[in-house]
């Protein structure tokens, strides 16, 4: 027999064992070209989808602002570095904004300046320890590419695929990691359903369909591109990030429609992570159902040819999440007023919502911390045992306060689910993203919501950036590699 003083140290030990994360895991924080940078109209670059919505469509942003300056981050990208290494971060996500590379939109004429831009903020974070992460498309399409279809033209699959080879030429060499594309849900299912996100076409059932075949063709053929010309030089990591809600049933009798949601919020995973390839079934079969009760003479999803589904497949090298809250399903009411992904699915009369006793968040964003965990089970229980890595978890506030105590909590919480979905479900997480390192401008929120670790003045010319109490928090975790910190 141990005495119990040997007992207790090695339950301490244990517990501090499970507070840990696991050796070689990373932390990091994101933002957005469109949402940080400003500098719409400096040098060579072209307007963006967003350049163009926000300057056209005034009222469909909250404070009727846009995002021409937003947090400078195009001449400030040195304090946007300092910030990231005040935080002790092991990595910093942010993405190439196309129309400044390519302004063109094409690969004819590659800018200098945007060239410049992009080479100083990564040779800026190497010099500082931190690893840059790269996004290749977070939403802001080059207009003139938006004026030949944007993505409902199969063309720019093609034309995605010569972005990303300049792209991986000009920084392969120090960048290991790279995402294709942020949110495909709002790339194609958001923007076109009710037309309030860039580009602003309303074409629901038909539009954002069209745009998650040509999104899929694009990642595949972005990832090919890198697997054979640039992965022998290189060795770098390629995926594209989902956003998820996790979804659970109203009541008993809707567990069905619950996996169904689920398997909806899938669309652009299975297609690449599934051992068939493909569309997930449940989903492509009730469109095609009701796409031919309503007339039509083929599904309104299009469907792959089995050479594209071979094409698509096995296109990853991680599974790139991003997750902030989770919904209850029920079957929707006749006429109920439903907006996908936050409310519910007219495609297939499901509704969405909170439960009340989930913590209350900022709009939509309800927080329920178990929702992270199960969402990550489920996938590993769909895909298989692949490495996933979050790459956007965060909080927002409607005021700029510094004592955020609202967000400690809700990383603290999240951070907590991720380990228990790590050491109990053994699901391979490496990385964890932080959104945003810095407030910045939150699509058609504008500057109302605030999502920063750090504020940013947007009154002061120079866009000061000031550490808040969720900061301090996260740089502690990192430091620590531990959620037990120690007091003070």
């Amino acid at each position: 027999m141990y005495p119990l003083s040997v007992v207790l140290s090695l339950l301490v030990a244990a517990c501090a064992a499970e507070r840990k994360f696991p050796p070689g895991f990373k932390f990091g924080a994101a933002t957005a070209a469109y949402q940080v940078e400003g500098a719409w109209n400096v040098s060579d670059k072209s307007p963006s989808i967003w350049d163009t919505f926000t300057h056209d469509n005034t009222d469909f942003i909250v404070d009727k602002s846009n995002g021409d300056v937003a947090c400078d981050s195009y001449h400030l990208w040195e304090a946007d570095i300092a910030v990231a290494k005040d935080l002790g971060l092991h990595f910093y996500r942010f993405s190439i904004s196309w129309p400044r590379l390519l302004p063109n939109g094409h690969s004819n004429y590659v800018s200098e300046d945007g060239k410049r831009y992009y080479n100083n903020l990564i040779n800026g974070l190497i010099a500082n320890g931190i690893e840059p992460v790269v996004t290749l498309y977070h939403w802001d399409l080059p207009q003139k590419l938006q004026d030949l279809g944007g993505w409902t033209n199969p063309e720019l699959a093609i034309l995605f695929e010569d972005y990303a080879k300049v792209a991986f030429g000009l920084f392969g060499d120090r960048v290991k990691t790279w995402i294709t594309f942020n949110e495909p849900i709002i790339i194609c299912d958001v923007a076109y359903e009710a037309g309030r996100l860039a580009p602003g076409i309303a074409l629901p059932g038909i539009g954002n369909y069209m745009c998650a075949k040509v999104v899929m063709l694009a990642h595949a053929r972005a990832y090919r591109l890198y697997d054979t010309k640039f992965r022998p030089q290189y060795q770098g990591k390629v995926g594209l990030t989902n956003q998820q809600l996790w979804c659970e049933p109203k009541n008993s009798d809707e567990e069905e429609n619950a996996e169904l949601i689920r398997n909806v919020f899938a669309l652009f995973a299975y297609p690449i992570y599934s051992k068939t390839g493909g569309w997930p079934p449940s989903v492509e079969k009730r469109i095609a159902e009701t796409s031919e009760k309503e007339g039509y003479s083929r599904s309104r999803l299009p469907t792959f040819t089995q050479e594209e589904i071979e094409f698509i497949k096995g296109t990853y090298d991680f599974y790139g999440l991003n997750y902030y809250t989770s919904r209850t399903v029920e079957t929707a009411q006749p006429g109920e007023k439903l907006s996908w992904p936050v409310s519910g699915s007219w495609e297939f009369g499901l509704a969405l919502s909170t439960d009340p006793s989930w913590k209350a968040g900022h709009a939509w964003l309800i927080s329920y911390p178990p929702g992270i965990r199960r969402q990550l089970h489920w996938l590993k229980e769909k895909f298989g045992d692949i490495e996933f890595q979050i790459l956007e978890n965060g909080y927002a506030t409607s005021e700029p306060v510094m004592y955020d105590q609202g967000r400690v909590n809700y990383y603290r919480d999240h951070l907590e689910q991720v380990l228990l979905a790590i050491n109990e479900d053994k699901v391979n997480v490496t990385a964890y993203t932080a959104w945003s390192l810095i407030d910045n401008y939150e699509w058609s929120s504008g500057y109302t919501s605030r999502f920063g670790l750090v504020n940013i003045d947007f009154n002061d010319p120079n866009r000061k950036r000031t550490l808040r109490a969720s900061a301090h928090y996260y740089a502690a975790v990192i430091n620590s590699h531990s959620l037990d910190l120690p007091h003070h």
